[in-house]
């Protein structure tokens, strides 16, 4: 499992214990507000909507609040409509990163999002300086203790699934992003929980990073990730398992 899959993993728990739900809760809203304008408010007919309240769910967003959001998004409650747009950048030793955000105010992330780059050893680039370097796919980590390792790689495969990588922790399991619903579902007829399901941006080469700029880079994408207009940053680092659990720590 790459470098930035274990910090994507960290954050992962660290906002399942974080007791401060507020900015993850508005993170979550912004995007079922804009899943439900463009594909309408039914879950089951709306396959972006479905994974971003699964997604909510999973974070433990009151049930209010999901709904709250699908109505601002069906224009049934009036709010703020948001803008989708994706930045690149590259941070120190020359990582490439790809931020999606979500705003109201294309100007105000702009300016918020140079100067992260600027303050943390990295720089804002031009549209597809970077995004050539990534690839859309489903990804789904399974718990070791959720089930064998043969029988999770046999039942996703037999789900479509394109291949399964195994750590010391989790089964990461990729497909096609048309196909992360059907393997989910073969996962749940089965009895094998999932610790996480979502579409998103993997690398197709990467940089492998020492313990100096390891630390930058980390700094850099949880400085991105606190922004409000923020939704997902991806990169292309790697992060050799004793590095990476000195900078964790």
């Amino acid at each position: 499992m790459s470098g930035h899959s274990k910090w994507h993993n960290i954050k992962l728990r660290k906002q399942a214990q974080d007791k401060a739900k507020s900015k993850i809760y508005g993170k979550l809203s912004r995007e079922i507000i804009t899943a439900a304008r463009e594909g309408g408010g039914d879950p089951d007919a709306n396959a972006r909507l479905r994974a971003a309240v699964d997604k909510a769910r999973a974070a433990g967003m009151p049930q209010d609040n999901v709904k709250r959001a699908i109505q601002r998004g069906t224009g049934e409650t009036e709010g703020a409509a948001y803008e989708q747009a994706t930045y690149e950048g590259y941070g120190p030793g020359g990582v490439a990163i790809l931020v999606e955000v979500l705003t109201d105010n294309r100007n105000r992330v702009v300016g918020e999002l140079r100067s992260v780059f600027t303050r943390n050893g990295g720089n804002l680039g031009a549209s597809n300086s970077v995004a050539w370097l990534f690839e859309r796919k489903g990804i789904i980590l399974v718990p070791r203790s959720a089930a064998s390792e043969d029988r999770v790689l046999e039942t996703a495969l037999e789900a479509a699934a394109e291949d399964m990588t195994t750590d010391e922790s989790s089964h990461e399991i990729r497909t096609q992003p048309q196909d992360l619903e059907e393997v989910k579902q073969a996962l749940d007829a089965a009895g094998i929980g999932y610790e996480s399901a979502e579409v998103t941006m993997v690398p197709q080469t990467r940089v492998t990073l020492g313990e100096r700029e390891a630390h930058q880079v980390l700094r850099l994408m949880d400085a991105l990730d606190e922004l409000d207009d923020v939704q997902q940053v991806y990169a292309n680092f790697d992060i050799p398992d004793q590095i990476m659990e000195a900078v964790a720590a």
